[in-house]
Parts: C-alpha cells; structure tokens; sequence
C-alpha cells in the first residue's frame, strides 16, 4: 500500500531517525523512498529589488548545493542500500512544499519526527508536523521525539485504532493494518480497535442518589451500544477485508469522559487485564482528522491533535477520502482554515538516483 514514501529531512539527527522507519516500510512494500530537503534562505529586503530578486542567489545556491550534498550522504547510508531513492532539493514554506510534494510526487505516505532544530537552513519539525498531519492528502506517520521508535520492536508490531463509531473514525484501519504488517513483517501484526464512550455525569449541589442512578443505567446501555457495535465491526469493511494480512485483531471498551486521555491511557500503559487477554503498551497510534460529534461519538480533529501534542507513541494520521474530496472542491482548507503564508515554491534542484 505504501509504495512512495516522503520522508522531509531539515538536516538534524532527530529528523533522521525517521530512516529506518521509511527504510523498513519500502523494503517490505518494495516501494521508493523520496527524501525531501527543504531549504530555507534568507530573504533580502531591499526597497529597489522586485519580490523575485529578494532572494539571494548567492545564498540559493549556496544552499542548493549544501543540501544537495546532504541528501546525497543520506541517499549512501547503509541502511538505505537496494531501496529505490528519490532526491528532491527545494526552497519556500516548509508546510507548503511537502504537501506540494505529496500531492505532485504521488506519495503515499509521509513519514517524519515531531521535533527538529530551528533557525537558519532548518524549521521547528513540531508545529511543522502538525501542520502537514492536519492538511495533508495522504496520510502522515509522526514518531515522537524520545519515543519508541517501532523499527526497535521484533517480530511482532501493534497499532490501537480509536474508533467512534463513524465512517469517518473507521478510515483510518485499512492504513493501519498495512503500516503495522509491514512493520511486524515476517512477524504477525496486532490491530487494537478502541472505542471510547465519552457521557458526561450529572453534577451539581443538589445531585441525587436518582441522578446517581440514571448515570449509571445511561453509562451501562452506551457500553453495551459500544460493545454490539465493535463486534459488527469485526465482521465487516475495512475489518473483513484484512484477511490477507497476517494481522490479529482485538477490541476493547471504556467508558472515559476525557477521550483523549482514554487513548492516551491505553496506549502507554504496562498491561492490564481486559477480559481474559492482557492488552500492554501499543507501538503506534492511528487516528482519522476528521469524525463525527454528538452523543457516544467526539470530534477526531481536535482529539487527533489532543494525542498528537502529548503521546510518546508514534502516530499515524489519516484523512478519510471524502474529506479529501471536499478540502479539494473548496479549493483548499488552507485557503480557508489556518492562515499559512502564502510563499512562492520554486525548485531549484530536483535529483533522481537509485541505489
């Protein structure tokens, strides 16, 4: 599924640790890896200069060939060796270019680190990934920095799939289990699907033993809703149609008015019992941009972006496909929602190898 990968680079160490991960999805899909440099130069403001001699050629030059030069040691690394690699050296808005890239370059998937170095040449990873993870087309695999990296995991490889029960919430499984099959691969692949009812309790000075009482009876019939619906799930699309992978897949139940912290939760801890099977700490987390809200379902947007800033676990994002369809007929959600400078994207350098 995941034949083009980006992997945007902004030269530090933490940016890099996204190699192995890249390397090992194209090595069991057989696909390309596309390393994207970004270069970032300084503008010149000068009163007598047109917006197009602004920029220094000197310094585009200066940093073409400094990045060029880098992606060609990281193009020659070991662990990069019999994969099919593509070059791209470009300059302009971080967050502009690689969403360009994936669209123009047919990526499949993104893949990159939450946090990198800023200042001169480089960009603050953070807010850049949230960014690309919040517009992009195709789905955006962020590892965290000083987390688990899931290349550490052998022989086996887990993914907890929060779900609401809306479509929208359900388009990120199919990604899911075939991100985590390549990464379990030759090993069996775990699918953990969770579903959270969010009914906030009646509260107040006066709160009765009644209001007690019909909390309780609210909480246990959305429960019992919860758990008919992951059983139907199971048995149907996207969940019915993974039985060529070599995936195992478990479900699970909770009751948490905080959703967020509900996954969180689930994801990070020990091991406990659930049922008769201990269910432990998850490699990765997926998560659909977008899902329904109303009562028993929650907002995936601001919840997606809730885990995204404070969970260690690598996470993988999805837009659902007719959300896609609809940001394109509206030409754009940045034209519409977050304000993003609206910089020109020149490339000044486009490099294809194999290795």
């Amino acid at each position: 599924m995941f034949e083009r990968i980006l992997l945007p680079l902004d030269g530090s160490a933490l940016a890099e640790q996204a190699l192995p991960v890249a390397a090992r999805l194209a090595r069991a899909s057989g696909g390309t890896i596309i390393l994207l440099r970004v270069a970032v130069v300084p503008i010149v403001e000068r009163p007598d200069l047109t917006p197009a001699q602004e920029y220094s050629q000197q310094a585009i030059n200066e940093g073409v060939l400094d990045a060029t030069q880098y992606l060609e040691r990281i193009a020659g690394r070991d662990e990069l060796a019999d994969i099919p690699i593509e070059m791209l050296v470009l300059f302009g808005n971080v967050v502009q270019t690689i969403l360009s890239v994936a669209q123009s370059f047919n990526a499949d998937l993104v893949v990159m680190s939450s946090h990198g170095y800023t200042g001169f040449k480089r960009w603050s990873l953070g807010s850049v990934a949230q960014k690309v993870a919040r517009h992009s087309p195709v789905p955006v695999f962020v590892l965290r920095e000083g987390g688990t990296l899931p290349t550490q995991v052998q022989g086996t490889a887990s993914v907890l799939i929060p779900v609401d029960g809306s479509e929208l919430a359900e388009a990120a499984i199919e990604p899911a289990a075939h991100l985590v099959a390549a990464l379990a691969a030759p090993g069996q692949g775990k699918l953990h699907l969770l579903r959270v009812v969010a009914i906030p309790s009646s509260s107040g000075k006066f709160r009765s033993q009644a209001h007690i009482d019909f909390d309780a009876e609210v909480r246990t019939q959305a429960r019992e809703e919860a758990e008919a619906y992951m059983q139907a799930l199971l048995s149907r699309p996207p969940v019915s149609g993974l039985t060529n992978l070599n995936i195992a897949v478990t479900t699970e139940v909770v009751v948490n008015e905080d959703v967020a912290q509900a996954i969180i939760q689930a994801a990070e801890r020990d091991g406990q019992i659930e049922g008769a099977a201990v269910v432990g700490e998850q490699d990765i987390i997926a998560m659909a941009t977008h899902g329904r809200s109303g009562i028993g379902r929650w907002l995936l947007g601001s919840q997606t972006e809730r885990v995204l800033d404070a969970c260690k676990v690598p996470l993988l994002i999805v837009r659902p496909h007719h959300e896609k369809s609809r940001h394109a007929m509206n030409g754009g959600e940045m034209a519409q929602g977050q304000a993003m400078e609206d910089e020109e994207i020149i490339v000044v350098e486009e490099t294809w190898i194999e290795s």
